[in-house]
């Protein structure tokens, strides 16, 4: 769908700061707590409620295969759901990027008269920076998640893709109502969610559009689907008279029976539930006066850069990410910076693959180096999507220059250094003698170790794989025996 004059684009992008945001965010102890509590949370209910469904890894391949087929045959089903969803009266809307996709959704909302805006969860509305195009034009968009309208309220993006205030205690919400609702401060949570819904209420009674994202779209019948569980995006979709659901190209699965898949599988990885609270599917608008529902529902279709995707396996199998937000919750590296850090509405594991391939490595080079390839989040993707080999793949990019056109003469003179010194570690540790004369070597060098920051400075000086390793960490010591000498001697002494 993406024409070249076409610019994919992240709203609030600052994915090149992540060195000095992490820092930032390292910190700062309150945040790291808040991560490490909710992670930890999120994590042992998963792992609960998968150890319960012995069909598990069956279930997972299943959905892989779902999302391969959808995404090798996406026109095919794009074409097939647009034809139902206009047969059941839905309006259908397309746009190339995230700037036609803003344009499009105010000009709905400027044609219907709608001043108040009542949104539920939507990440891809956050891609496209959609709030913030609104408020521009005078219009009033009303977050109704809760952690979304905390954000909101605070001038936010969020920072992970199913709990968005994750990062804020319960003292910083109390005192975010306090300065910003003009309420008495209570720590109470029962109190906070009150007043949050006493405030939200009168959102839902005065809002002329409604705005939900779509978790996903059915080609066989036209219908889409959105999950939740606090019932605001129900009262988003069923109150105001107009509907617009927006959606990502990838959000597509064949057939109707293909949802029972997902809906296993979604909300035991985000948040170790057996199913979520709500599910919301959308099939036109309603059909007589006396039924439940919008008078109009509308769809927009987004590509921004997601077409681009599609003819590498490597690359398009980011597109089958259902954003469930499990590998956040288990990376080693979002545990300690938290999303904020990503500079991108999409954080962690999957977001340091998304953001580059929408946005353009140019503008995201530091986010595939942000990992520590452990491969957890390829453990627990719902969807086992190899989130290295795409980070690794992402990463060759930058480095060989395919990427961004910084890469120069002293990116090639690094690699050259590089590739010298891992061809000498491979000779050192090819055979036993030069192995045994290296670790002889550095225990009788291990004094010059005791000088600050000597071994790190030489080491910086050799090659670049050292001084990028040791820029912000220590060498270990080695150990004054050698294992053989200490085998050596405990055999000796039996």
């Amino acid at each position: 769908m993406n024409d070249p004059g076409t610019e994919p684009r992240i709203a609030h992008l600052a994915a090149n700061d992540f060195p000095e945001l992490a820092k930032r965010a390292l910190d700062d102890s309150t945040l790291r707590g808040a991560l490490h509590h909710v992670t930890d949370l999120f994590g042992d209910k998963r792992e609960n409620a998968v150890a319960a469904m012995p069909e598990w890894e069956a279930m997972r391949e299943r959905a892989r295969r779902v999302k391969e087929e959808t995404l090798s045959r996406l026109d095919h089903y794009l074409e097939e759901f647009v034809r139902n969803a206009e047969a059941a009266g839905v309006h259908v809307h397309f746009a190339r990027d995230a700037a036609e996709a803003c344009s499009a959704v105010e000009k709905l909302a400027q044609r219907f008269g709608a001043q108040t805006i009542a949104k539920s969860k939507s990440m891809t509305t956050e891609e496209i920076g959609l709030n913030h195009v609104l408020e521009d034009a005078g219009l009033e968009p009303v977050e109704t998640d809760l952690g979304e309208w905390i954000i909101q309220l605070a001038g936010e993006t969020p920072s992970h893709i199913i709990a968005p205030a994750i990062h804020k205690t319960r003292g910083q919400i109390a005192d975010l109502f306090a300065d910003e609702l003009e309420v008495e401060r209570t720590d109470d949570v029962q109190e906070l969610c009150s007043i949050a819904r006493r405030f939200l209420r009168k959102s839902f009674a005065d809002a002329d559009l409604g705005i939900s994202g779509v978790n996903f779209a059915i080609a066989e019948t036209g219908s889409f689907l959105v999950l939740e569980n606090e019932g605001n995006a129900r009262l988003s979709t069923s109150m105001p008279r107009r509907h617009l659901g927006v959606m990502g190209i990838e959000k597509l699965i064949p057939r109707f029976e293909d949802l029972e898949v997902f809906l296993r599988l979604l909300p035991r990885s985000g948040t170790g539930q057996h199913l979520t609270s709500y599910q919301s599917i959308f099939t036109g608008p309603k059909a007589s006066p006396d039924d439940e529902g919008p008078d109009e529902v509308h769809v927009l279709i987004l590509d921004n850069g997601r077409s681009a995707l599609l003819g590498d396996w490597v690359t398009r199998q980011s597109l089958g990410c259902i954003r469930c937000g499990a590998c956040l919750n288990v990376c080693p590296v979002y545990k300690q910076v938290g999303g904020h850090a990503y500079g991108s509405v999409y954080p962690g594991p999957i977001g340091a693959v998304i953001t580059p391939q929408l946005a353009g490595v140019e503008k995201a080079k530091t986010l595939p180096f942000a990992s520590s390839l452990c491969g957890a989040c390829r453990d627990v993707c719902p969807v086992k999507i190899d989130i290295p080999r795409l980070l690794l793949h992402l990463r060759g990019k930058i480095v060989t220059g395919d990427g961004p056109p910084h890469v120069g003469r002293e990116t090639r003179k690094g690699r050259f250094l590089e590739r010298m010194t891992f061809r000498a570690w491979a000779w050192w540790m090819s055979g036993a003698r030069r192995y045994r004369v290296a670790g002889w070597f550095a225990r009788k060098l291990q004094p010059l170790g005791a000088r600050p920051g000597l071994v790190q400075r030489v080491a910086r000086k050799l090659s670049p794989p050292l001084g990028a390793w040791t820029a912000g960490r220590e060498l270990r010591p080695a150990a004054p025996r050698s294992f053989r000498e200490l085998w050596r001697e405990q055999e000796g002494s039996r």
